[in-house]
């Protein structure tokens, strides 16, 4: 099995392209980050969370890192010529950032972490799925992705904890 990287050409336009795919997850980010900045300070400190959770400030500069590579994956698929799975890997880019962006009004916002257990749940699913469909169109935007991968895996496990430590 070859994998096939892709490599637009240079050119104002794909640049600008470039610009708006990372400026979209990070608006997206930041829509779904407004609803997590209340329940932060109340709720969510007076949860009950493992021993392993982060501190709350390592949270952005990991989501911003994050949204950067998933924009430049979705470039480099959005980008890419026809074929070989091209669409399929841009409708579970799509699906995965509208799973992202439900999960965070779910839990902070609604203060349902179940049902966001089960929203990241299948964005796990969908994270791999592209990995893999990605991987033929252009293996870049498979790599990017893995970072994406290990943090959702991280913070599906984190989710997952703090419902079932909190009975929410």
């Amino acid at each position: 099995m070859e994998t096939a990287t892709i490599q637009p050409k240079p050119g104002r336009w794909n640049w600008l392209s470039l610009a708006l795919f990372i400026a979209l997850c990070l608006v997206v980010g930041g829509i779904s980050g407004y609803f997590n900045a209340s329940a932060i300070p109340g709720w969510y400190a007076n949860l009950q969370k493992p021993g392993w959770t982060p501190p709350s400030q390592v949270f952005a500069p990991v989501w911003t890192f994050l949204y950067i590579c998933i924009g430049i994956a979705g470039w480099l698929v959005w980008s890419s010529p026809s074929g070989s799975g091209r669409g399929s890997a841009f409708r579970l880019w799509s699906l995965q950032l509208l799973l992202n962006f439900i999960w965070t009004p779910l839990f902070f916002g609604l203060k349902l972490p179940g049902w966001a257990a089960l929203d990241i749940v299948a964005l796990w699913v969908v994270i791999v799925a592209f990995i893999l469909v990605a991987r033929r169109v252009s293996a870049w935007a498979a790599i990017l992705f893995v970072p994406y991968w290990a943090w959702v895996s991280y913070a599906s496990s984190l989710n997952i904890a703090i419902w079932h430590l909190n009975g929410v």
